[in-house]
């Protein structure tokens, strides 16, 4: 059961990336919309954790704010960094090892386990929401949902009609952002929330260039 918990979680952020602060700290924004907006656009490079939880909506149509009251699921956890435009490492560290990367061009999910690199290219998803340009609202419908439990939220929705994702939540607090929201075709909701967060951190030029693991398999997907 433990291990179909993990695999769950690898198929929803990893569909979310394959389809395809933190913390700014200036106060008193008005929206969700705003802080979305002023983070993208000032916030060029970030690294820091994240803890990732699989979640029902009690109700669909509760929207972005139905992470008020979540049912806790099997849950993960792990470190990312990115740096715009699109290039990240997203690697979970428990409870079980797997790392996503993107180079500004490609995606690389590698599977320690197997020891398999799956190869796609990089899309419109709601990773590119955090971690691409600021040309959100070409692949995204931006609506603020409201304050819940001191945090803003938006709902973002994509306007491409094959993805597997029906709304993207995000949730900032005095600029900083605190949550984030993916609810998929299925009723499911999975929510990540960040911490440690390092805003513009100095990082190397070739910090995003993935190296293929001695031995591993390649799959081009």
């Amino acid at each position: 059961m433990k291990q179909q918990s993990g695999n769950r979680l690898k198929q929803v952020f990893g569909a979310a990336l394959l389809s395809s602060s933190m913390l700014f700290g200036s106060p008193a924004f008005a929206s969700g919309t705003a802080q979305l907006k002023a983070f993208v656009s000032q916030v060029h490079a970030v690294r820091g954790d994240f803890t990732q939880q699989e979640v029902k909506t009690p109700n669909k149509n509760n929207g972005a704010s139905a992470s008020a009251m979540p049912a806790k699921s099997a849950t993960a956890s792990g470190t990312f960094m990115f740096a715009r435009p699109s290039k990240f490492i997203w690697s979970y560290t428990n409870p079980y090892s797997q790392i996503l990367q993107a180079d500004g061009d490609k995606l690389y999910v590698y599977d320690k386990d197997l020891n398999q690199v799956t190869v796609r290219a990089l899309g419109a998803s709601p990773a590119a929401i955090l971690f691409g340009s600021n040309d959100l609202e070409k692949n995204f419908t931006l609506r603020d949902a409201g304050e819940k439990g001191g945090i803003d939220w938006l709902e973002l929705t994509p306007k491409a009609k094959d993805t597997q994702f029906e709304t993207v939540g995000i949730g900032f607090k005095d600029g900083n952002l605190q949550a984030m929201e993916l609810h998929d075709v299925f009723g499911n909701v999975t929510l990540l929330t960040f911490s440690n967060i390092q805003k513009n951190p100095p990082m190397k030029g070739d910090t995003f260039k993935f190296t293929v693991p001695k031995g591993a398999d390649v799959i081009d997907g």
